[in-house]
């Protein structure tokens, strides 16, 4: 694989072949860059890095625009960003590599791991102050959590009352000074939204299978992830926070403002990232890293577990990570609530941790049946198609995601240019 690394150095996406080597038009593949060229141009955004992957190795890479407006700085191949919920997958293959161990079952309830889970209670009614609840009649199982099908929420989901008594608690975005295990007693306190299974919401459930895999390996999920899956692959410039050396290459992060929706600074949030290996280690969206980096992750997801004799997972594991695990291989759109706008929901099912597609031409885009990813709030965006034998990775830091339809962009962007 031609990605280069030497002396700790941050890894470098190198293209040594022509695009059509890969099966790709050079010239379409351009148009990737026009599009969000113009983004960049029209100050929607300062900044980006692509990677298209076929074969396992790098097809087109771009680097455009600058991660720093106010200090004038470019994106580079060793610029850092904040993946916020591209960590999921991360957790998710960290638990999938214990279960291949036999640490637990998919159909365990959490509460074996983590007591607090136990006696749930449903919210069926009422406000958050006064809420009516029932006790569960199923248990929360940790496929349930995978699948954000256990019935917990976010605070910054705003549509229930059950979201507010998250933010009462100061769960909105991230946490507040607590560590991972009372982050997930406190959530036990809370009602769920709907009996675990029934249906599917985004949730914390993501960051509970972060302190699963905390209590069932004896280390803390920054050591698992470091010396499990980064260190394995190579991938020296992600964590929880910017290391001090990496923080005059962390990108600025941005919110749109006005009717243009201009990129403007937001500080407020995005200092957040300057604290490296901070007491709350969120599996739901706590990482940052570099394109190379989660370039070289999607690629040991690509190759079925293994990249470069570096086996993680099994084939299957991969294979059942990206199946969909909604009720009667449903999509988002019958089983979900429609609350969040990182995916499309029609034509596309749920696997562990990732979305995935089940109907290509439900989801009035490009992609393929069986292909898989998710994004992060800040914009970034992972796919990985095991027909075309292709992944992308896009890499830029605006808040919220859903300000520009950047992944399905992207997407037809990408597919128009395969012309194998």
């Amino acid at each position: 694989m031609n990605l280069q690394q030497s002396n700790g150095s941050p890894r470098n996406l190198v293209v040594t072949e022509d695009p059509a080597e890969f099966g790709f038009d050079a010239a379409r593949l351009e148009r990737i860059g026009e599009r969000f060229d113009s983004y960049v141009q029209g100050g929607q955004i300062t900044g980006y890095s692509v990677a298209v992957g076929r074969g396992g190795e790098p097809a087109w890479v771009k680097y455009s625009g600058i991660r720093d407006k106010e200090a004038g700085l470019p994106i580079e191949q060793d610029t850092v960003f904040r993946l916020y919920s591209m960590t999921k997958p991360v957790t998710a293959v960290a638990a999938m590599m214990l279960w291949e161990e036999g640490k637990f079952e998919l159909t365990d309830p959490i509460a074996q791991y983590i007591p607090s889970f136990a006696n749930g209670r449903v919210f069926v009614k009422g406000t958050a102050t006064a809420p009516i609840t029932v006790p569960s009649r199923e248990p929360i199982r940790i496929w349930h959590l995978l699948a954000h099908m256990a019935g917990m929420s976010y605070g910054f989901l705003h549509s229930t009352p059950v979201d507010l008594m998250y933010r009462q608690k100061g769960y909105e975005w991230g946490a507040p000074d607590v560590d991972l295990a009372q982050a997930c007693d406190d959530w036990a306190s809370l009602p769920l939204l709907f009996e675990p299974g029934a249906e599917w919401c985004y949730s914390v459930g993501t960051d509970v299978i972060g302190r699963l895999v905390e209590v069932v390996s004896g280390m803390t999920l920054s050591e698992f992830f470091h010396s499990r899956i980064f260190t394995p692959l190579g991938m020296s410039e992600t964590g929880f926070g910017a290391r001090p050396e990496q923080v005059d290459r962390l990108a600025a992060l941005y919110v749109p403002s006005g009717p243009t929706k201009q990129a403007t600074r937001f500080d407020a949030f995005g200092a957040a990232a300057l604290t490296h290996n901070p007491k709350f280690l969120s599996g739901g969206g706590g990482l940052v890293g570099t394109l190379g980096d989660y370039f070289r992750f999607q690629q040991m997801l690509s190759g079925a577990g293994e990249v470069d004799g570096v086996r993680l997972l099994a084939p299957r594991t991969v294979e059942r990570m990206a199946a969909n695990h909604l009720p009667n291989n449903g999509d988002l759109e019958t089983c979900g609530r429609p609350l969040f706008a990182e995916t499309n929901f029609s034509g596309v099912g749920f696997g562990l941790a990732v979305s995935t597609t089940i109907n290509p031409t439900a989801t009035r885009t490009s992609g393929s049946v069986g292909d898989f990813g998710w994004g992060g709030a800040a914009s970034t965006w992972m796919l990985v198609d095991p027909i075309e034998d292709l992944t992308v990775t896009f890499m830029t830091q605006l808040l919220p995601s859903s300000t520009h339809p950047f992944r399905t962009q992207l997407r037809q962007a990408v597919y128009q240019a395969i012309i194998d």
